[in-house]
């Protein structure tokens, strides 16, 4: 395998729990996945030397079915490697409770817009020689329990350096790590440089050449959220020389490891994933630098067709370089309206077939789809229906369009789901309600392209950056949004789109927060789509030329080139 170089010699060995790589691959389970495959997809168009290291997932994170009354079950989302993947020839072995574990992997091409190819190696246990059980570990994206996430962690990090070694691309590497699932990646390097030294004191050299190395990216604004795992669960799975390892160099604090001081104490560059994430992040972990590089998504994958087909007539270039999308604002709005509504055409089309719903082409559309789980807020917007349900009658008729799974063990998430059916049957033809079952790759292209308004409502700061209001932009659909994450910096009123409130601190009072949703929409949006047209679209237009131009992994990747991955 030949890797072509970043300019400072070295190749970007980019790891990731899970990435995703292509629609009928279950490797993913939402923006985190997204994330990783759209940066790798423009490492493939710029040349950047780059390899992904994630587990298989041969079942997948899982398909989710609802019930008429939104009720959420799972099943597997099985997938055949053997018909997708190329094998490689090493088997390597991760010890793991004390016993040895093969891991072998297979080889995905992401192939750049002129060919430099981005290899991706996905990690595999599914051998003959290991037991049944040991069969599975790579089997399901966050499933299982406690010890079950630890071991896919240990064979991330772990496994995915031993699989790097084994094919002889462990020289002038640069480690970055995409969130702490593959922290221990760090201890792997560590131990790699003691060899079979046994001593426990490590020295700050070794500590500092790991360092050197490894580069860290935290996505996650509440401690919550951070992966933690108890001293004798760690002990269990990793074995006590390891667990002394990691205690001497001050990583499990209170007898708990925790992923992301892991990544932390190893990494000579650390960020989070936009401005304000950043500065959330450097309170929650004050003794470390922690600095910004704001998200963006891969612009080709995420414009629809009629988008995609009206930019290269009016900006050949843009492909190549998405700062050219600035030049949108040249485009007729008129044809700005026709690509929005035959991409509308084709998500209407698919809800009716999905649902049994028929939704009119005419009718102002909003769209919201993310991971269910209470603080993304999906219910904001239904709050009170009566309200929801003048503004429909006074202004102009609503059409609402829900996706997005809860994690199967989120019963709070499983009941916000059941909420929106139950609330969505009592209104009236002025406001009509769908949820889209099964939320992933492909809707998500038809749904951030197809509806005319994007909504996006979490509880601040809670949203580390966010990126569906950034593949909306690159279709023309402005957003309406708290000012979190990536709209903090994307925003500009009833130019790119619209706030639902200006405090953006935690102490932001929901009911103000409702109140103005309400507003924006009765007062200004909602009026400004149905009396004036034009308006509307020269806000659409500017949601390419502001947002997309910038909110791009182009420009993510060209960060990290110069900040991250150079001396």
């Amino acid at each position: 395998m030949n890797f072509t170089s970043v300019p400072n010699g070295a190749t970007v060995a980019y790891f990731s729990m899970e990435i995703a790589l292509d629609p009928d691959m279950p490797t993913y389970s939402g923006g985190l996945g997204v994330l990783a495959g759209d940066i790798l997809r423009s490492a493939a168009d710029l040349g950047v030397g780059m390899v992904g290291v994630t587990l298989i997932h041969r079942k997948g994170y899982f398909r989710q079915h609802l019930d008429e009354q939104g009720t959420q079950t799972e099943s597997p989302h099985d997938w055949s490697p053997e018909e997708r993947l190329q094998p490689l020839d090493p088997i390597v072995t991760v010890e793991i409770e004390g016993r040895e574990v093969k891991v072998r992997v297979w080889r995905f091409e992401v192939r750049g817009r002129n060919g430099h190819i981005v290899p991706v190696l996905l990690l595999d246990t599914a051998l003959p020689d290991n037991t049944a059980a040991d069969q599975t570990l790579t089997d399901h994206l966050y499933g299982g329990d406690e010890r079950y996430r630890l071991i896919q962690e240990t064979i991330l990090g772990i496994g995915g350096v031993e699989i790097l070694r084994a094919l002889g691309q462990d020289t002038n590497l640069i480690y970055h790590m995409n969130e702490g699932h593959s922290s221990l990646l760090t201890l792997a390097l560590l131990e790699h440089r003691l060899g079979e030294s046994g001593k426990p004191q490590i020295s700050d050299e070794e500590i500092e050449a790991v360092r050197k190395a490894c580069v860290f990216t935290t996505h996650t604004p509440v401690p919550a959220g951070h992966d933690q795992f108890p001293r004798d669960l760690v002990t269990r799975v990793l074995g006590e020389r390891r667990t002394e390892r990691l205690e001497a160099t001050a990583c499990l604090p209170d007898d708990r490891l925790n992923m992301t001081y892991l990544g932390l104490r190893f990494s000579r560059y650390i960020n989070g994933v936009s401005m304000r994430h950043g500065e959330v992040s450097l309170g929650m972990f004050p003794e470390y630098p922690v600095e910004a590089i704001t998200n963006g998504v891969h612009v080709e994958t995420w414009a629809a067709e009629p988008i995609g087909q009206l930019l290269d007539r009016y900006i050949p270039d843009w492909r190549d370089d998405n700062r050219y999308l600035r030049y949108a604002i040249k485009i007729p709005l008129d044809e700005i309206q026709h690509a929005h509504a035959e991409n509308k055409r084709r998500l209407l089309q698919l809800t009716e077939e999905r649902t049994g719903v028929w939704l009119d082409e005419g009718t102002f559309t909003i769209g919201f789809a993310r991971r269910a789980t209470p603080y993304k807020r999906a219910e904001l917007l239904l709050s009170e229906p009566e309200r929801l349900e003048y503004i429909a009658e006074s202004a102009g008729p609503l059409q609402i369009i829900f996706g997005g799974k809860a994690h199967p063990n989120d019963g709070a998430g499983k009941d916000l789901i059941r909420h929106i059916f139950e609330v969505g049957q009592q209104f009236s033809d002025a406001v009509r309600i769908v949820y889209l079952e099964d939320y992933g790759w492909k809707l998500a292209r038809l749904l951030t392209a197809g509806t005319d308004l994007w909504l996006n409502t979490p509880a601040p700061p809670r949203e580390a950056s966010g990126t569906s209001g950034m593949k909306a932009a690159c279709n023309g659909v402005p957003s309406l949004s708290i000012l979190d994450g990536w709209w903090v910096e994307g925003h500009i009123e009833r130019v790119t789109g619209w706030a639902i409130a200006e405090d953006h601190s935690e102490a932001a009072d929901e009911a103000a927060e409702i109140a103005a949703l309400y507003d924006k929409l009765e007062h200004d949006i909602v009026p400004m789509y149905y009396d004036r047209p034009t308006d509307y679209a020269r806000v659409m237009r500017s949601a390419i030329a502001l947002n997309a131009s910038f909110f791009n992994t182009q420009r993510v990747v060209s960060q990290y080139l110069h900040n991250a991955y150079s001396d």
